[in-house]
């Protein structure tokens, strides 16, 4: 599937699907139409069996430079439009990026700001190249965190650096981002979209059922205590044991070979 509508862009090469945030005039502002056009196409990504992997950037000089905030004039003298906003836009969609049934990466180039920095923390994993920065930039306008920042950052940096973060609305480098450990890898602005590409196959090539428990697991575990996500490893590997992945990861470690986990054996 090769895809568009005027705010996002989809394509699929090696059963990765890439969906690009295309307002590069606006450095990819997340607006609500663009908000319900990402939803629309994450979800048809998770129906698609043929994709295992999905790859989130933006079009042009940023990733997402936060909220587009065009649509919101007047919200100051509008009692409950910014809240009904986020809760009928935005909320929906970090929600369908967590509970989607495939891992996401989030490519990061330029700037992920307010929103778009919350956007890229909801997904599973971040890639950066070396012009990336994140800015919680949401208390400059003397605004608060959105979009789950407040769920996702201090999970990833801790309490008080997400709130010095979060204060003094500082940009932070792809460098810096890497050893605070909310991105998994930089690589040069030049290789950047081949690295990903690299990265993403690799992935592709993973047991996806597998992966998919994986995720659920991460996303129940962190609101469980350890004696309930002791429980659901157990129920979930019992699970994933009598998926034909597990038996095809077993045959293949007794005849010392790479598992094949895009095709189910006949």
């Amino acid at each position: 599937m090769n895809g568009q509508t005027a705010v996002v862009l989809t394509r699929d090469l090696n059963s990765v699907r890439t969906i690009v945030i295309h307002q590069p005039a606006k450095l990819n502002a997340l607006s609500g139409e663009t908000a319900l056009a990402l939803r629309e196409a994450l979800e048809q990504a998770g129906a698609d069996p043929a994709v295992r992997v999905v790859v989130l950037t933006g079009e042009g000089r940023a990733f997402c430079s936060g909220a587009d905030l065009s649509g919101l004039t007047g919200a100051v003298s509008a009692p409950g439009l910014v809240q009904e906003h986020v809760e009928r836009f935005f909320n929906p969609l970090v929600l369908t990026l967590r509970h989607l049934n495939k891992p996401v990466i989030a490519a990061v180039h330029g700037v992920a700001a307010g929103a778009g920095a919350s956007l890229a923390l909801a997904c599973d994993l971040r890639l950066c190249s070396e012009s990336a920065s994140f800015v919680q930039i949401f208390s400059s306008v003397a605004l608060v965190p959105d979009c789950g920042s407040a769920y996702f950052l201090p999970r990833l940096v801790g309490l008080g650096r997400a709130f010095e973060l979060m204060a003094f609305a500082d940009r932070l480098g792809a460098a810096e981002s890497l050893r605070l450990g909310l991105c998994q890898a930089v690589f040069t602005d030049d290789t950047f979209a081949a690295e990903v590409r690299t990265y993403a196959e690799r992935l592709a090539a993973c047991p996806a059922h597998a992966l998919s428990l994986t995720k659920q697991l991460l996303n129940a575990a962190s609101e469980q205590t350890l004696e309930g996500t002791l429980g659901l490893e157990a129920r979930w590997q019992q699970v994933a044991s009598e998926h034909w992945e597990h038996a095809e990861g077993l045959r293949a470690f007794g005849q010392k070979r790479p598992p094949d986990y895009r095709q189910r054996p006949l």
